[in-house]
């Protein structure tokens, strides 16, 4: 393992919504992300899912009430709970997941990656 330096990643893509793999540890992986508009409600039954950002603001609405995320903030989604990010700006997240979670959770949309490609 070499040391990571995560602006140096975030430069080598530009999509949204399709999480790049840049480590694991502990059965968990380590992803970052670029997000902008809105995702689908979705939810993980057997995973929580946790959320950092990097760059931007972020809410994550849940079904009772949204989340707002700041640059330096992170928020863990619970297993089982129903959430939507919500970036109205370019956002930069971090992502910490099972390596067995799915990435639109119990939905299929035309934004699901079934494998994350790993940079």
């Amino acid at each position: 393992m070499s040391v990571i330096n995560i602006q140096e990643k975030f430069k080598l893509f530009s999509d949204h919504w399709s999480p790049k793999k840049i480590g694991e540890l502990n059965g968990q992986q380590i992803l970052l992300a670029k997000l902008k508009g809105e995702f689908v409600f979705h939810k993980h039954d057997n995973e929580d899912e946790l959320f950092m950002v990097i760059k931007g603001t972020l809410n994550i609405e849940l079904r009772n009430k949204t989340i707002t995320l700041n640059q330096g903030e992170f928020y863990v989604v619970p297993k089982g709970v129903e959430h939507k990010p919500i970036a109205k700006e370019e956002v930069h997240v971090l992502l910490f997941e099972p390596l067995s979670i799915k990435h639109t959770g119990d939905i299929i949309a035309d934004i699901t990656v079934e494998t994350y490609e790993s940079i």
